[in-house]
């Protein structure tokens, strides 16, 4: 046998697994698309059905099966690879420091990397899908779960120890849920806004003290009174 036979059925064994690795990808992608079609045609994932999903991506019941359990194998599938895609977007918006931002903000500007979070959800209708009304209420909850712990993480950096706590805690949530609304606000509507405009929108939500909208802003000294209060909770858990 020659060496150039060799290579050729060397080239033959490898070609097939790549071809098939290349068919993987792209049946799941159309399976993935396949859902979200069903879910705005259906408007509630519960009525979705494998024979639905199946026929809107062109494949059979079997070639289903082979990839995915059930619909609710697919959805975890689908959430799982959007949060990991998710995760270094969020972490580039929340490495901003707060005197940077300060500039960014009175120039009009979204925070860096806000744009390109915005374009992610933008750009994938089977993402806007499940945030969506009649989608998976669990992949809102996961997805601020993964913005929490990059925005506690990043947080930390130069906080007042004193102010770590159930305290602290709840203000991320707070922070965390209040733009997760919004987004979610912005998807249902339409994402009638370009992403620009929308990353100012989030950017400047961000710091909006109450009466501030109705020019009688309100100065609170939150760090005073929040470390009080996490002193109170620490001897009422003592007594």
């Amino acid at each position: 046998m020659t060496p150039a036979t060799l290579s050729e059925r060397a080239a033959a064994n490898v070609a097939p697994a790549q071809s098939l690795d290349r068919r993987c990808v792209r049946t799941r992608n159309s399976l993935r698309d396949a859902l979200a079609e069903a879910i705005e045609e259906t408007g509630d994932l519960s009525r979705v059905t494998v024979t639905a999903v199946a026929d809107r991506a062109g494949v059979t019941r079997r070639t289903f099966y082979s990839h995915f359990r059930d619909i609710p194998d697919l959805v975890a599938w689908v959430e799982q690879t959007s949060i990991d895609e998710l995760r270094p977007y969020v972490r580039a918006v929340v490495a901003s420091h707060l005197d940077e931002l300060e500039r960014i903000i009175a120039k009009s500007e979204p925070a860096p990397g806000a744009v390109e979070l915005l374009t992610y959800f933008k750009d994938r209708a089977y993402v806007c899908a499940l945030i969506g009304e009649g989608g998976d209420p669990a992949f809102v909850e996961r997805i601020k779960a993964m913005i929490h712990e990059e925005v506690s993480g990043r947080a930390l950096d130069g906080i007042d120890s004193r102010a770590l706590g159930p305290f602290f805690d709840y203000y991320i949530s707070f922070v965390v849920s209040a733009e997760a609304g919004v987004l979610s606000r912005w998807i249902a509507g339409g994402m009638e806004e370009d992403v620009r405009t929308m990353g100012e929108i989030m950017t400047l939500l961000a710091f909006v003290r109450p009466g501030d909208l109705y020019n009688n802003p309100m100065h609170i000294p939150v760090t005073r009174l929040g470390i009080a209060l996490i002193k109170h909770m620490k001897e009422n858990s003592h007594a």
